[in-house]
């Protein structure tokens, strides 16, 4: 292993990272490497990661199925176009996705990343509706809604959030319905979809598509939903001929204690949004699927084919990846794992809910949620976590955790402990 010092200062004056300021950045902690569920700093401390790297390591680092996967694919082709090419990873991955997600959905269009599997889905909703000789250019979002930072994806992610306040000027309209009420566990009831109906209802003509995070509102403020009002907007989309559009690219392969998050409802999406834990963590890599009917529409529309094209798409190192870290998952108990963190969640976080600052506690699948009354110092939070021995980066008012599925009972505890301790310095 190569322990050179990492060069930090470099860093902080060149380096420009995510959701920071080049004036005054926010801390940035250098790793040497990472394995299991643990990442090691370059002064050899140890931190238990929370985050599963934004959500994306399903298994943590270092995983030796996708390590052999990656060994033995790229000594035949890191990567070679897919315009008038195929090959067998991509192949075998479009069998997979098609297996493991609902019937209808049976096109697979891979691209890069979270971000542009929206603009794709954005985009085939656009070219269907064009195609079928009646142009439709309106898309109707949830507030708190985040779909991700490019420009289609910043479109139809609520424009009155801090994420992208900056750029409300520059981006297409879109429409943004209340978000939902009734959360996850909650007694339903059916005026919940009053407000998003009466929408539909009036722009129905000029609707190319919903678009939601079924389930769980990600990063807009981590809120989980009532199925029914997912099988709400199933129901509203059919009756009124407009597409939906589900972006699972956070929910994905089992995060909420489903496969998909939209089995909570029992639906299925036009379009579905997959990314991030698609490959372990280990690489970009995204996939837009949709039903029969969307492909055959655009083919035979004035274009001809879908115009997009990205020039990592179905990128052979990232598929080989991607092929065994769903093997690993379906060949796996994750099931009964995601379950078992589940309830360690709900037992471990319990005594925040004592704690004067704490908002509420929520807890879906391997996903736990504390939030606060008032803003997080980021840097100030940060460096209290790592004192304690654990990785978690909140945001907002929230500190959350998204643990690798082959975490321990004592590092969860470790990590809710550290939650406890860090909401109660604050205080």
């Amino acid at each position: 292993m190569n322990n050179k010092a990492l060069d930090l200062a470099f860093d902080k004056e060149h380096l420009w990272h995510p959701y920071t300021s080049m004036q005054s950045p926010l801390p940035c902690y250098g790793v040497l490497s990472a394995s299991k569920c643990m990442i090691q700093l370059e002064n050899n401390q140890q931190l238990i990661d929370g985050m599963s790297s934004w959500w994306a390591s399903l298994f943590g680092y270092n995983v030796r199925e996708l390590n052999d996967a990656a060994k033995k694919q790229i000594d035949k082709m890191a990567h070679i176009m897919f315009g008038g090419l195929t090959h067998s990873p991509a192949i075998e991955l479009g069998k997979k996705l098609i297996q493991i997600t609902a019937k209808p959905l049976n096109k697979v269009f891979f691209c890069d990343s979270g971000s542009v599997s929206v603009e794709v889905a954005l985009k085939m909703a656009l070219q269907y509706w064009h195609a079928r000789g009646t142009p439709r250019s309106q898309f109707l979002s949830l507030r708190n809604a985040y779909h991700g930072d490019t420009f289609g994806a910043m479109s139809v992610t609520d424009p009155n959030s801090a994420m992208h306040e900056l750029y409300h000027h520059f981006l297409s309209e879109q429409l943004f319905a209340p978000q939902p009420n009734i959360a996850f566990g909650e007694t339903w009831d059916s005026r919940d979809l009053f407000a998003i109906t009466q929408m539909v209802i009036k722009h129905k003509d000029n609707l190319a598509a919903i678009i939601v995070e079924p389930i769980v509102q990600g990063a807009g403020g981590m809120f989980f939903y009532h199925p029914e009002y997912l099988k709400g907007l199933r129901l509203l989309c059919d009756k009124y001929n407009i597409l939906l559009i589900t972006d699972e690219i956070a929910t994905g392969f089992g995060r909420t204690g489903k496969m998909f998050a939209c089995e909570h409802a029992q639906i299925s999406p036009d379009i579905l949004c997959l990314g991030k834990a698609l490959t372990g963590g280990y690489m970009s890599l995204a996939a837009t699927l949709c039903t029969d009917n969307i492909a055959k529409t655009i083919s035979q529309g004035k274009a001809g084919v879908f115009m997009h094209g990205p020039t990592f798409m179905a990128n052979p190192l990232a598929c080989a990846i991607a092929n065994a870290n769903i093997d690993k998952l379906l060949s796996g108990s994750w099931l009964d794992k995601v379950a078992k963190i589940s309830l360690q969640l709900n037992t471990y976080l319990k005594p925040c809910t004592t704690l004067d600052n704490v908002e509420a506690v929520r807890v879906l699948g391997a996903i736990g949620v504390v939030q606060l009354k008032q803003n997080i110092d980021v840097a100030k939070v940060q460096k209290l976590f790592v004192e304690q021995g654990v990785w978690i980066r909140p945001f907002g008012k929230l500190i959350y955790i998204m643990p690798p599925y082959i975490i321990t009972q004592g590092q969860l505890k470790k990590l809710c402990d550290a939650i406890f301790y860090v909401i109660n310095k604050l205080l």
